[in-house]
């Protein structure tokens, strides 16, 4: 899920780019609170919910549902609505903040047009977010490298006729045991991670090699056209085989292993990586 945090008036605003139907969803009850701070948006949306449903509203009916992190770290079913139905939504909720927050929301949506248009403009902004997190400028040309090239994979896969979702986390599991011996799970888990996003918790050349991966999986299939996804399958599978090849020669000559423990916590301040063991 592409979920960011806006921000509003110095407050937060959590919000996702659906890129399929192109368009925001915010987080209803973060717009309640800025609106009337209320120190319960919650319990006012509630109360105002109930109030437009009486009243024959489409904004009760049309709203929808989306996991959205809490202040407790865990992701919770919640109220959304898209830049259109906030519109309606700040058209019921009596605010000085009204017009503002409708200057607000056409610059985010402008912001995501002109990314569509320049995408060096999304590059640009996950440079300075990363830059921000604490994270070296080697690394994070590394990590946009692999964003390129990961897009790449998933282009290919969509023209292949694999599906988002379940075959492309099937498919992206078969190339990452392949080279680094290790499931998505067993790696995440390895790295002490839960629901972080596991290139964000690579090192340098740990991204090197699942880069190398996921290009050489593009470029096989780009040639053998497979019809079918057990054939998907079985070039994911020779993809991810070709850099854990290239993984086995650089532990060999260096006697260091690559798949490594560290995350982001501890990337700013990398311990040597394990000497392999007999």
């Amino acid at each position: 899920m592409d979920e960011k945090v806006k921000l509003f008036d110095q407050k937060k605003i959590r919000s996702h780019w659906d890129a399929d139907l192109e368009r925001w969803f915010f987080v209803i009850t973060d717009i309640v609170g800025v609106l009337t701070e209320s120190p319960n948006p919650r319990k006012y949306w509630s109360v105002l919910k109930g109030r437009l449903k009486k009243e024959g509203s489409q904004l009760t009916t049309v709203c929808s549902q989306l996991k959205m992190i809490a202040a407790d770290g865990k992701s919770y079913l919640t109220d959304v609505a898209d830049t259109e139905q906030t519109l309606r939504l700040i058209q019921s909720i009596p605010s000085p903040k009204a017009e503002p927050f409708k200057l607000w929301l056409a610059s985010v949506g402008n912001e995501r047009i002109n990314e569509t248009e320049n995408p060096e403009l999304t590059f640009d902004r996950a440079m300075k977010t990363y830059l921000q997190k604490g994270y070296s400028k080697a690394w994070i040309n590394q990590r946009l490298k692999s964003i390129e090239i990961r897009k790449e994979l998933t282009d290919e896969w969509e023209n292949r006729g694999v599906k988002a979702g379940k075959e492309f986390a099937t498919l992206t599991d078969i190339i990452t045991r392949a080279w680094s011996e290790k499931s998505v799970k067993e790696y995440k888990e390895f790295k002490n991670l839960q629901k972080e996003n596991l290139r964000d918790n690579m090192t340098n050349l740990e991204l090197v090699l699942n880069m190398l991966a996921e290009a050489t999986t593009s470029e096989i299939s780009k040639e053998k056209l497979p019809a079918t996804f057990e054939e998907s399958k079985d070039v994911a599978t020779a993809g991810g085989s070709i850099a854990g090849n290239t993984r086995k020669e650089i532990e060999a000559k260096t006697g260091k292993r690559i798949v490594s423990p560290d995350n982001a916590r501890s990337l700013g301040n990398r311990r040597k990586p394990d000497e392999l063991q007999d």
